[in-house]
Protein backbone atom coordinates (compact mmCIF):
# COMPACT_ATOMS: atom_id res chain seq x y z
CA UNK A 1 0.00 0.00 0.00
CA UNK A 2 1.13 3.55 -1.03
CA UNK A 3 1.26 5.88 1.71
CA UNK A 4 -1.32 8.56 1.51
CA UNK A 5 1.12 11.35 2.75
CA UNK A 6 1.26 14.54 1.12
CA UNK A 7 -1.32 14.71 -1.60
CA UNK A 8 -2.04 11.73 -4.03
CA UNK A 9 0.86 9.68 -3.91
CA UNK A 10 3.11 7.84 -6.94
CA UNK A 11 4.71 4.70 -6.64
CA UNK A 12 7.17 4.75 -9.83
CA UNK A 13 10.63 3.58 -9.78
CA UNK A 14 11.51 6.59 -12.40
CA UNK A 15 11.16 8.48 -9.00
CA UNK A 16 13.84 6.92 -7.61
CA UNK A 17 16.13 7.64 -9.78
CA UNK A 18 18.39 11.42 -10.50
CA UNK A 19 16.35 12.18 -13.82
CA UNK A 20 18.25 15.61 -13.73
CA UNK A 21 14.57 16.69 -14.39
CA UNK A 22 11.59 15.58 -11.97
CA UNK A 23 9.33 13.37 -13.98
CA UNK A 24 6.34 15.54 -13.25
CA UNK A 25 8.14 18.53 -15.73
CA UNK A 26 8.71 16.15 -18.64
CA UNK A 27 5.40 16.67 -19.87
CA UNK A 28 5.19 19.77 -19.69
CA UNK A 29 8.65 20.72 -20.83
CA UNK A 30 7.69 18.95 -23.53
CA UNK A 31 4.67 20.92 -24.80
CA UNK A 32 6.45 24.10 -24.12
CA UNK A 33 9.09 22.98 -26.34
CA UNK A 34 7.61 21.44 -29.13
CA UNK A 35 5.32 24.58 -29.36
CA UNK A 36 8.45 27.18 -29.31
CA UNK A 37 9.63 24.96 -32.02
CA UNK A 38 6.56 24.59 -34.42
CA UNK A 39 5.89 28.67 -33.91
CA UNK A 40 9.76 29.35 -35.00
CA UNK A 41 9.39 27.16 -38.01
CA UNK A 42 6.07 27.94 -39.10
CA UNK A 43 5.59 31.66 -37.80
CA UNK A 44 8.77 33.38 -36.05
CA UNK A 45 11.08 33.31 -34.03
CA UNK A 46 10.15 36.32 -32.12
CA UNK A 47 6.73 34.56 -32.12
CA UNK A 48 8.59 31.50 -30.12
CA UNK A 49 10.68 33.84 -28.04
CA UNK A 50 8.07 33.56 -24.89
CA UNK A 51 8.19 29.45 -25.76
CA UNK A 52 11.94 29.62 -25.00
CA UNK A 53 11.47 31.98 -21.96
CA UNK A 54 8.91 29.61 -20.55
CA UNK A 55 11.03 26.47 -20.98
CA UNK A 56 13.88 28.19 -18.98
CA UNK A 57 11.26 29.02 -16.23
CA UNK A 58 10.43 25.19 -16.04
CA UNK A 59 13.66 23.58 -16.54
CA UNK A 60 14.55 26.12 -13.35
CA UNK A 61 11.22 24.76 -11.25
CA UNK A 62 11.68 21.60 -12.05
CA UNK A 63 15.28 20.90 -11.83
CA UNK A 64 16.44 18.05 -9.56
CA UNK A 65 20.18 18.29 -9.47
CA UNK A 66 22.79 15.35 -7.74
CA UNK A 67 23.72 15.88 -4.39
CA UNK A 68 26.36 14.47 -2.30
CA UNK A 69 25.14 13.09 0.86
CA UNK A 70 27.44 13.42 4.02
CA UNK A 71 28.25 10.09 5.83
CA UNK A 72 27.49 11.59 9.25
CA UNK A 73 26.18 8.94 11.53
CA UNK A 74 22.71 9.46 13.67
CA UNK A 75 22.98 13.10 11.01
CA UNK A 76 19.49 14.89 10.64
CA UNK A 77 19.76 16.71 6.80
CA UNK A 78 17.62 19.02 5.33
CA UNK A 79 15.04 17.35 3.28
CA UNK A 80 14.70 20.48 1.08
CA UNK A 81 16.79 23.95 -0.26
CA UNK A 82 15.65 27.02 1.89
CA UNK A 83 16.15 29.11 4.52
CA UNK A 84 15.59 28.22 8.43
CA UNK A 85 12.64 30.30 9.32
CA UNK A 86 12.65 28.73 12.98
CA UNK A 87 14.33 26.65 15.44
CA UNK A 88 11.76 25.27 18.62
CA UNK A 89 10.78 23.05 20.75
CA UNK A 90 7.11 21.89 20.49
CA UNK A 91 4.49 19.13 21.12
CA UNK A 92 5.09 16.29 18.25
CA UNK A 93 1.98 14.01 17.47
CA UNK A 94 4.26 11.43 16.38
CA UNK A 95 5.57 10.75 20.51
CA UNK A 96 4.45 11.64 23.67
CA UNK A 97 6.31 14.88 25.04
CA UNK A 98 7.97 17.66 22.93
CA UNK A 99 10.30 17.12 20.12
CA UNK A 100 12.58 20.00 18.45
CA UNK A 101 10.96 21.28 15.13
CA UNK A 102 12.92 22.83 12.62
CA UNK A 103 11.18 24.90 10.11
CA UNK A 104 12.70 25.82 6.79
CA UNK A 105 10.76 28.13 4.34
CA UNK A 106 11.41 26.60 0.55
CA UNK A 107 13.40 27.62 -2.25
CA UNK A 108 10.97 28.10 -5.14
CA UNK A 109 13.72 27.71 -7.63
CA UNK A 110 15.45 24.87 -5.37
CA UNK A 111 15.11 20.83 -6.05
CA UNK A 112 12.02 19.76 -6.89
CA UNK A 113 12.60 16.70 -4.81
CA UNK A 114 12.65 15.77 -1.28
CA UNK A 115 14.72 13.87 0.42
CA UNK A 116 14.89 11.88 3.46
CA UNK A 117 16.21 13.46 6.71
CA UNK A 118 18.04 10.09 8.02
CA UNK A 119 17.86 6.33 7.24
CA UNK A 120 14.82 4.80 8.48
CA UNK A 121 11.97 3.11 8.22
CA UNK A 122 8.36 4.33 6.99
CA UNK A 123 5.74 3.67 9.26
CA UNK A 124 2.43 3.92 9.16
CA UNK A 125 0.98 7.04 11.04
CA UNK A 126 -2.49 6.07 11.14
CA UNK A 127 -1.62 2.59 12.67
CA UNK A 128 1.47 2.38 13.66
CA UNK A 129 1.26 5.66 16.45
CA UNK A 130 2.86 4.81 19.66
CA UNK A 131 0.46 4.93 23.35
CA UNK A 132 0.15 8.00 23.98
CA UNK A 133 1.05 9.70 21.24
CA UNK A 134 -2.05 12.97 19.72
CA UNK A 135 -3.23 13.13 16.73
CA UNK A 136 -1.01 12.93 14.00
CA UNK A 137 -2.14 14.03 10.17
CA UNK A 138 -1.99 12.09 7.10
CA UNK A 139 0.01 14.39 5.18
CA UNK A 140 3.29 13.56 6.63
CA UNK A 141 6.50 11.19 6.60
CA UNK A 142 7.68 9.13 9.57
CA UNK A 143 11.07 8.02 9.82
CA UNK A 144 12.24 5.55 12.19
CA UNK A 145 15.96 4.76 12.55
CA UNK A 146 17.75 1.40 13.04
CA UNK A 147 18.13 2.96 17.02
CA UNK A 148 14.28 2.74 17.30
CA UNK A 149 14.31 7.14 16.89
CA UNK A 150 11.19 8.96 15.58
CA UNK A 151 11.99 11.61 12.74
CA UNK A 152 8.96 13.54 11.21
CA UNK A 153 8.53 15.63 7.83
CA UNK A 154 5.94 17.72 7.24
CA UNK A 155 4.78 20.48 4.83
CA UNK A 156 2.59 23.40 5.26
CA UNK A 157 1.37 26.23 2.93
CA UNK A 158 0.74 24.30 -0.49
CA UNK A 159 0.42 27.09 -2.92
CA UNK A 160 -2.39 27.09 -5.56
CA UNK A 161 -3.30 23.65 -3.16
CA UNK A 162 -0.61 22.05 -4.72
CA UNK A 163 0.88 18.95 -1.93
CA UNK A 164 4.13 17.21 -2.06
CA UNK A 165 3.45 14.09 -3.51
CA UNK A 166 5.71 10.99 -2.68
CA UNK A 167 6.91 7.85 -4.13
CA UNK A 168 7.44 5.77 -1.36
CA UNK A 169 5.73 2.67 0.88
CA UNK A 170 4.89 1.80 4.13
CA UNK A 171 8.14 -0.10 5.56
CA UNK A 172 10.00 0.76 3.01
CA UNK A 173 13.94 1.58 3.77
CA UNK A 174 14.96 4.98 3.23
CA UNK A 175 18.91 6.14 3.16
CA UNK A 176 20.04 9.71 4.59
CA UNK A 177 19.45 11.99 1.76
CA UNK A 178 17.31 9.70 -0.50
CA UNK A 179 14.84 11.22 -2.83
CA UNK A 180 11.26 10.39 -1.30
CA UNK A 181 8.33 13.12 -2.82
CA UNK A 182 8.26 16.15 -5.24
CA UNK A 183 8.44 18.95 -3.12
CA UNK A 184 5.90 20.83 -5.58
CA UNK A 185 4.60 24.32 -4.46
CA UNK A 186 5.06 23.81 -0.49
CA UNK A 187 6.04 26.89 1.22
CA UNK A 188 7.34 25.17 4.16
CA UNK A 189 9.01 21.77 5.29
CA UNK A 190 9.02 20.83 9.11
CA UNK A 191 11.56 18.67 10.45
CA UNK A 192 10.63 16.94 13.55
CA UNK A 193 13.52 15.33 15.69
CA UNK A 194 13.73 13.57 19.61
CA UNK A 195 14.50 16.41 21.91
CA UNK A 196 17.23 14.70 23.66
CA UNK A 197 18.90 15.30 19.98
CA UNK A 198 20.94 18.10 19.00
CA UNK A 199 20.08 20.93 16.56
CA UNK A 200 22.91 22.00 14.70
CA UNK A 201 21.07 25.12 12.77
CA UNK A 202 20.20 28.14 13.91
CA UNK A 203 17.36 30.82 11.77
CA UNK A 204 18.57 32.48 9.11
CA UNK A 205 21.05 29.60 8.07
CA UNK A 206 20.37 28.55 4.28
CA UNK A 207 20.56 24.69 3.41
CA UNK A 208 20.57 22.39 0.59
CA UNK A 209 18.30 19.42 0.66
CA UNK A 210 20.22 15.96 1.36
CA UNK A 211 23.69 17.47 2.00
CA UNK A 212 23.44 20.35 4.81
CA UNK A 213 23.20 19.21 8.33
CA UNK A 214 19.86 20.27 10.63
CA UNK A 215 20.77 18.12 13.70
CA UNK A 216 21.77 14.75 14.94
CA UNK A 217 19.74 12.38 16.61
CA UNK A 218 20.88 10.63 20.51
CA UNK A 219 22.42 7.30 20.05
CA UNK A 220 19.95 5.53 22.15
Amino acid sequence: MVPVFFGKDIADVYGRRNPFIAREGVLPMALVAVTGALLAVYASSWLALPAGIAFVFLFLLFRDPRRHVPAIALGVVSPVDGTVESVMQTSACFLPGDAHRVRIRTNSFGAYTVRSPVEGTIMDLQSDLPDGAGDCPANALWLRTDEGLDIVLQFAGYRLGLAPRSFVRFGERLGQGHRCAYLRLAKYADVYMPLAGKVEVEPGARVLGGTDLLGRVPRD
